[in-house]
């Protein structure tokens, strides 16, 4: 396709979910690499512009780089599609469900992929009871929250109660979640291709949100290290998620592989981020795509419904 073939193509970006700065932070560069390939590309900011101007603005396409609720979570992708305008990534159903950490486990917990055991707290929970099924330590986080906002790593049962609250000023909806020890690893796919897995090595084991996009202390290794069977494996586990949930066009897995050789996935992200410290843009640079490129791929694969 040519630059011209694109048409006028919006960038959604801030929006007003709790990863508005990270999302500031992803359409900036978004736009800025669609700029530089001649395409008439424009920053859309949906928290301070009715999400309805894009069709009398006849914008042909649109970059999601909308961060958490409200972009990445099916609402952007509903009225996009009620607006007929292609747009990047999954669609309305498999943007809901992977934004939702307890219905991705459930539904992949159902399709034999292995996910670290969890229950569901309240303000009622027993919390001796919660540390006693998951053993210690444990982590506690919102639903449906992003960017590690809101969790905690609890170490004792007598904080739970205090990792709870603070989970649920971000989501009623929290997770009590196995702690998985090992390594730490990151999965990209582009259409249906996944790239390169990554090992995340943050500061005393701690990937949180500093040191995910502000932090130049944390250490990404692509090569990832492990022996080229066990990572084709674990890239072929994590297309299998992925379908399960119906992802398409891009996004991330998480995932932890344990000392015994066994893998656990957390979480799938439909629209992760592509500031300078993101890992899309890694795995995409060790599989021979630049930013420029990998931002073009995805525009490309824009559609409705």
């Amino acid at each position: 396709m040519t630059a011209r073939d694109f048409g006028k193509v919006a960038v959604l970006m801030g929006g007003r979910s709790a990863e508005r700065e990270i999302s500031l932070l992803s359409g900036a560069a978004v736009l800025a690499a669609l700029k530089r390939r001649g395409i008439d590309a424009h920053a859309f900011d949906p928290a301070e512009r009715p999400i309805f101007e894009l069709a009398s603005e006849k914008c042909a396409r649109v970059f999601i780089a909308l961060h958490g609720r409200y972009g990445e979570d099916g609402a952007a992708q509903g009225v996009l599609e009620w607006m007929d305008i292609p747009y990047t990534g999954s669609g309305v159903l498999a943007s809901a469900l992977c934004m939702d950490k307890l219905r991705t486990k459930l539904i992949w917990r159902a399709a034999g992929v292995p996910v670290p055991r969890h229950a569901v707290l309240t303000a009622a929970s027993d919390w001796h009871a919660v540390a006693r099924e998951l053993g210690l330590p444990l982590m506690v986080k919102p639903a449906r929250e992003g960017s590690s906002i809101g969790i905690t790593k609890v170490t004792a049962a007598g904080d739970l109660k205090r990792a709870y609250e603070l989970a649920a000023r971000h989501d009623p909806l929290v997770l009590a979640e196995e702690f998985i020890a090992g390594q730490e690893l990151t999965a990209a796919f582009l259409a249906d291709r996944v790239l390169p897995l990554i090992r995340i090595e943050a500061p005393g084991g701690n990937y949180d949100y500093h040191h995910k996009y502000f932090s130049d202390d944390t250490q990404y290794h692509c090569p990832c290290g492990l022996p080229a069977v066990q990572e084709e494996a674990i890239r072929a586990l994590v297309l299998d998620a992925l379908e399960v949930l119906g992802c398409r066009g891009w996004g991330r897995a998480d995932l932890m592989l344990r000392a015994d050789g066994q893998p656990f996935l957390f979480e799938m992200n439909t629209v992760p981020g592509m500031t300078g410290h993101s890992l899309v843009p890694m795995a995409a640079r060790a599989a021979g795509i630049e930013f420029d490129d990998l931002v073009l791929k995805i525009l490309e694969s824009a559609h409705v419904g």
